[in-house]
């Protein structure tokens, strides 16, 4: 846990989702706090418009609940794509002291609010996900909006100035101060009137060169939404994946774990209509992803579930017969194993006796190392230069 300081000499402890001692990365970084400093040296006003229209303070982005929690007073509306950063937020205002409604939380696939009086962005890793939250939200904004981004130094680009110039209006950054800088936007009718269509969500057929299980997916549409990883191609590691990915049997309970856009569960899906998927990620916009790839290419018989969860964390114990991972090694700028960690005991929790934990990963990772502590087992299927595939079973 860290303890915030806020301008004005009061201060707020702050956690990430889900609390791990062991993790020494804080739950806010300077970018935060600039931004807060910003809001109190100009006096922004962050209550709601004089008309009493729902929605005037707009918080995008808010990573851990830090900036939420800090402007809790204010009736602020969060809008993240992460399921952990609706928890955190959650678990935030609660260790504060703050009414769980203080905050409306709100997903990156809900109908955001009608008026955005102050838009508050937490400059996100994804340009796409930025593009189309500022697309989705770009109607709720007028001239008089006051709109503020933030991030490090290494977060935003030129690439990301011409963003905000092209959906809102005209855009500048500050100096930099600790590493971290803002953003200073001003809307303009013309641009908001002429502002480009939503890209969002994209598909593209998937390549009929990927033997094995990739087989079973030639030429089938994949839909993407904004910021899943590689939305815009099959990534390597996926495709490495599937040429060696097992085959399930009917009747088996599969489950995509970190679904991404799905097409590893539908892979299974296609090789045996009879069992039961479970697609599962902490990005509401992967889940939509999967679903939307699943709905448009599998049997409609076929039983399927579609969960945005931390992990195999909700699973009933013993339940599940096979897991596929492609975990993820970056929690934002961060590089860090804790969630993949968390994804193999949660599998292990998950899986009947026998049941089987498939995985691709970097080969320097080191996967197996974490896999053979908790399973007791791990085998190497496969393996080239860059990626292994890894089997554990549960015994």
């Amino acid at each position: 846990m860290n303890h915030f300081a806020l301008p004005g000499g009061a201060g707020i402890d702050l956690a990430r989702f889900p609390v791990d001692a062991r993790d020494r990365l804080r739950a806010w970084d300077a970018s935060d706090d600039y931004l807060l400093q910003h809001l109190a040296d100009a006096e922004v006003a962050l209550d709601r418009s004089p008309d009493g229209s729902a929605g005037s303070l707009v918080i995008l982005g808010d990573r851990w609940g830090a900036l939420a929690t800090a402007l809790s007073a204010h009736a602020p509306v969060q809008i993240t794509d992460s399921w952990l950063a609706q928890r955190a937020t959650a678990a935030n205002l609660a260790r504060n002291g703050r009414p769980a409604d203080a905050v409306r939380l709100l997903s990156s696939r809900d109908r955001p609010p009608a008026r955005v009086d102050v838009l508050l962005v937490r400059v996100p890793k994804s340009l796409a996900l930025l593009e189309d939250q500022l697309l989705r939200l770009a109607p709720a904004v007028h001239p008089g909006t006051v709109v503020v981004g933030t991030g490090m130094v290494t977060e935003i680009h030129t690439s990301t100035l011409e963003l905000f110039e092209r959906v809102l209006g005209p855009t500048r950054t500050s100096l930099a101060r600790r590493k971290a800088r803002l953003i200073f936007c001003t809307p303009d009718p013309d641009v908001l009137a002429a502002r480009p269509a939503n890209p969002w969500p994209q598909q593209y057929p998937f390549p009929s060169d990927v033997p094995g299980a990739g087989a079973l997916l030639a030429g089938r549409t994949v839909t993407n939404h904004a910021g899943i990883f590689s939305a815009e191609r099959l990534d390597i590691g996926t495709r490495f994946f599937l040429e060696h990915l097992p085959t399930p049997a009917d009747g088996h309970h599969v489950v995509d774990l970190g679904c991404g856009n799905g097409v590893l569960g539908l892979a299974a899906a296609l090789a045996a209509p009879g069992a039961e998927l479970t697609f599962l990620d902490e990005s509401f916009g992967a889940v939509a992803s999967a679903e939307q790839t699943f709905r448009a290419n599998a049997d409609p018989a076929t039983k399927a579930h579609f969960t945005v969860a931390d992990g195999a964390s909700g699973l009933a114990p013993g339940s599940v017969d096979l897991v596929l991972n492609n975990p993820p090694f970056h929690s934002y700028q961060a590089a860090t194993d804790a969630t993949a960690h968390r994804m193999f005991a949660d599998a292990k929790r998950a899986l009947r006796q026998g049941g089987e934990l498939w995985v691709v990963g970097n080969r320097h990772l080191g996967y197996h190392v974490r896999l053979d502590r908790v399973f007791g087992n791990c085998r190497t299927v496969v393996g080239n230069p860059k990626f292994v595939v890894l089997r554990a079973v549960k015994r």
